[in-house]
C-alpha cells in the first residue's frame, strides 16, 4: 500500500498494509466491529448512529467531506439530525481518546517511544469557525486566515500514530471585539488564553498521567524548545528525556547561576 522509496529515508521501515481483496470486501463490516468498541463513549443510540455514518462518511472518496455532503452520501443519512450530533450531541471526549490509545498501544506500543509535538494549520476561507484568525499558516508558509492546533504523535519501532491535539485560540479571541463570535461559537465561558507550549504540557501531561501509553522520549521544535514552562513539564517527568530544537542564536548557562525570586508590576500584572 505504501512506496518503498518511503522506507529508505527512515531508520525503521515504513509499515504496510496487509490487505487482501477480503478485507476490501468485508471493509464496513470491519468499520462496525471498530466502532462497537466505542458505544460507552456515547449516552444515545442515534448518537452511536451517527457516529458510523460521520465514520464511513470520512473514508468515502467525497471531496467535502462536511456533514451536508456525507450525510447526502450515506445510507439513511439526515443532514439535520447529523448537524445536530456534531455541534450538540453530548459524547465523552476523554473516554474516547483514553479508547484510542489502549488500541495505539497495542499495535505499537514500546517503553522506548517518543511523543512528538508540534503545531498545525488549516486555512479557512469564512469567519464561522471556533479560533479562526489572520495568524501564520505553517502548510503555506505564510500568513493567512486559518486555523491551528497542537498535536502530539507517538512513534515507536512499531510505527507511529497521532495521539491528541488542542486547538489553538489566538489571545485576541478573548478580546471584547470578539464576545459575539465566542457565543456563537459556544465557546464556554471559563476558557482561557494558552499558548502553544502550554497545550502541549496539557497534552504530555494528560497522556502521563493516564498511564496507558509508555514512551521515553519527548521531541518538539524551537516553539516549545524555548519555552520554560515546557521545558520544565518534561524536565519534572521522571527517566524521561527530551530532544529539543532552539534557536542559534540562544543564550544558556553553563553552569546554573545562584538566583532570587522577586515580584513586580509590569502592563498592569504581576509578575515574577
Amino acid at each position: 500500500m505504501l512506496p518503498d522509496i518511503r522506507s529508505d529515508e527512515h531508520l525503521y521501515a515504513v509499515p504496510k498494509f496487509d490487505l487482501g481483496k477480503g478485507d476490501v470486501k468485508d471493509f464496513m463490516n470491519e468499520l462496525k466491529g471498530f466502532h462497537e468498541q466505542f458505544y460507552g463513549c456515547f449516552q444515545r443510540s442515534e448518537s452511536r448512529e451517527h457516529f458510523l455514518k460521520y465514520m464511513a462518511g470520512q473514508f468515502s472518496p467525497l471531496e467535502r467531506k462536511s456533514i451536508e455532503p456525507i450525510a447526502l452520501a450515506v445510507e439513511d443519512g439526515n443532514v439535520r439530525a447529523m448537524q445536530r450530533f456534531i455541534s450538540d450531541a453530548p459524547w465523552d471526549d476523554e473516554k474516547i481518546l483514553s479508547k484510542y490509545r489502549s488500541f495505539v498501544n497495542d499495535d505499537l506500543g514500546s517503553p522506548d517511544a517518543a511523543l512528538i509535538f508540534d503545531e498545525s494549520s488549516f486555512v479557512k476561507k469564512g469567519q464561522d469557525s471556533i479560533g479562526v484568525a489572520k495568524q501564520y499558516c505553517g502548510t503555506i508558509g505564510k500568513i493567512e486566515n486559518c486555523q491551528v492546533g497542537v498535536f502530539a504523535a507517538y512513534a515507536s519501532e512499531n510505527g507511529y500514530a497521532m495521539v491528541d491535539n488542542r486547538l489553538f485560540l489566538p489571545e485576541k479571541w478573548f478580546s471584547d471585539d470578539y464576545l459575539d463570535r465566542r457565543k456563537k461559537c459556544k465557546l464556554p465561558e471559563d476558557t482561557v488564553f494558552h499558548t502553544k507550549p502550554q497545550l502541549a504540557v496539557e497534552i504530555l501531561n494528560a497522556i502521563h498521567a493516564e498511564n496507558v501509553l509508555p514512551f521515553k522520549y519527548v521531541l518538539a521544535d524551537s516553539i516549545y524548545g524555548i519555552s520554560p514552562e515546557f521545558v520544565a513539564a518534561v524536565d519534572a517527568l521522571p527517566d524521561k528525556t527530551y530532544f529539543v530544537s532552539v534557536p542559534k542564536d540562544t543564550r544558556c548557562w553553563l553552569k546554573r547561576p545562584m538566583t532570587i525570586t522577586k515580584s513586580y508590576r509590569w502592563g498592569g500584572k504581576t509578575r515574577t
